[in-house]
């Protein structure tokens, strides 16, 4: 999957790597006219009752996820963040059904493939999926996550990684298999559960409101309104599948620049453990307007409201969940402990524990100052680095770099407890922590 950040037209079935040809939607594609104002209310109104609660969610939000990076140096932030992006792969694809552990979903980046053709697609999935993501922690949607191009771009990276045995789409009427184009709007009509979708034709004009509507917001605003953008994006449904996982994607990136989260944490964690209450609530925003004192557009704004309070409790949930794992001393103690077990059982060097030790305080360990710090020969340092990269907790950019923490997945269950299922248990919705 490419890594680059080209200009992406999300009218053309080229791939961004190719030269563009602008596609022309078919002149036969049915826009039956609808008004972008079917999806008002795209802002709570000041004069909702919740309206004074939400802004105090997002301002908690605010002070909680802004000490959250400072707890650790950079270089272990950004292992840890490796490991959230299988996390958020693990559970936004939970929400759409498919279980693959990140046990499983590591094998697959390190191109250790199941044998079987299903769980093997699911692997390669999940692997698409992480690296979107990755592309959006490294910058690739900076200034940019709730563009029409941006949206159209994250579902054609993660689409065109697909084998071709998920690429087809059944057609619930009429049986048909329609093979699904990495990238392009839909051009088919849809339903979703009860919410019938606007017509295929009106779907860029309701794609150019949306990105009217949410891009360039304040700090504030957009905290408080990436629940509507969520939801207004799946009730658009602006592609034939991948919606659900799109939609949490933007919602990602959104965060990452709102709020600077240092992808070390992310709201997927949360909305995968209460699968059923946020499809409850995304479904409940689907409805129109009950009453007069349900806002003024077409759609409840009071459903909205709850499903923004949801959304932001969430988010606090994650942060505090991500902060009481991260704090500096606990971590240790847990790494270290699990290092000293392992050399008493002869899996690791006695000496291994005091390379990650120092690798915890300062980010990354020149290679050259390890023999002084163990107080051994290069030749003994080498072994003990060794076995610490045998068991992928260690890693260096290259022959010549320093070394870096890993956090596998293997062993999540010690160093992370509680960030996932262990691989032998089933996840479904639990409460969140």
């Amino acid at each position: 999957m490419p890594t680059s950040n080209p200009t992406f037209d999300p009218t053309s079935k080229a791939t961004p790597m190719a030269k563009k040809v602008p596609k022309k939607r078919s002149p036969k594609l049915q826009d039956d006219g609808e008004s972008v104002t079917m999806m008002a209310p795209a802002f709570l109104s000041d004069e909702a009752k919740s309206k004074a609660g939400l802004l105090d969610l997002s301002v908690d939000l605010v002070a909680r996820s802004s000490g959250l990076k400072r707890s650790l140096p950079e270089g272990t932030l950004n292992a840890l963040a490796e490991l959230v992006r299988v996390m958020n792969c693990y559970y936004s694809n939970l929400i759409e059904g498919h279980n693959t552990h990140p046990i499983a979903i590591e094998r697959a980046m390190r191109k250790n493939y199941d044998k079987d053709p299903k769980k093997r697609n699911l692997q390669k999935e999940a692997e698409a999926h992480v690296a979107v993501q990755r592309w959006i922690d490294g910058g690739g949607l900076a200034g940019r996550p709730t563009t029409v191009e941006s949206i159209c771009e994250i579902h054609w990276r993660f689409c065109s990684a697909l084998p071709d045995d998920l690429l087809w789409v059944e057609i619930p009427d009429t049986g048909e298999r329609v093979r699904l184009v990495p990238g392009e709007l839909r051009e088919r009509f849809v339903e979703v559960g009860k919410h019938e979708a606007i017509s295929p034709g009106a779907v860029p004009r309701f794609m150019k409101q949306f990105e009217s509507f949410y891009t360039g917001l304040g700090k504030a605003e957009a905290i408080v309104s990436a629940a509507t953008a969520h939801h207004r994006l799946l009730w658009i449904h602006p592609f034939l599948d991948g919606n659900g996982r799109v939609a949490r994607l933007m919602s990602h990136a959104a965060m990452l620049e709102t709020l600077d989260t240092g992808a070390v944490w992310s709201v997927a964690r949360g909305l995968g453990r209460n699968a059923q209450i946020y499809k409850n609530h995304l479904a409940a925003c689907d409805l129109g307007r009950r009453n007069d004192l349900d806002g003024r557009g077409n759609l409840s704004e009071e459903t909205l409201s709850e499903f923004t309070s949801f959304f932001l409790k969430i988010c606090i949930d994650q942060v505090d969940f991500m902060e009481k794992l991260m704090q500096p001393d606990q971590l240790r103690t847990r790494i270290l402990s699990w290092a000293e077990e392992e050399s008493k059982l002869g899996a690791l060097p006695s000496k291994a524990g005091q390379i990650l030790e120092a690798i915890l305080y300062r980010g990354e360990l020149p290679r050259g100052d390890i023999p002084k710090l163990l107080q051994v020969t290069d030749r003994q340092a080498l072994r003990v680095v060794n076995a610490l990269s045998d068991r992928h907790v260690l890693t260096s950019r290259s022959s010549k770099s320093p070394w870096r923490l890993l956090f596998p997945a293997t062993l999540a269950h010690r160093w992370m407890p509680g960030l996932f299922p262990p691989e032998t248990s089933s996840a479904g919705a639990t409460p969140t922590a």
